[in-house]
């Protein structure tokens, strides 16, 4: 149970992390008018493509 529960620890904070980066790019574009840069793009990708494999894992 205790691998579980870690297991979902982690991914909520990987969630929360994506959703503040793109909380702050949403906002840029928004109100800045400023679209991202292409490598900040690929970092949530990649933090993405992670969040899926673990949570694929088992």
């Amino acid at each position: 149970m205790t691998d579980i529960r870690e297991k979902k620890d982690h991914v909520k904070m990987h969630l929360k992390d994506l959703r503040q980066n793109l909380k702050k790019m949403h906002l840029a574009v928004t109100e800045e008018l400023i679209l991202p840069q292409p490598e900040e793009v690929k970092t949530l990708m990649n933090k993405i493509d992670d969040l899926l494999k673990l949570i694929e894992s088992k």
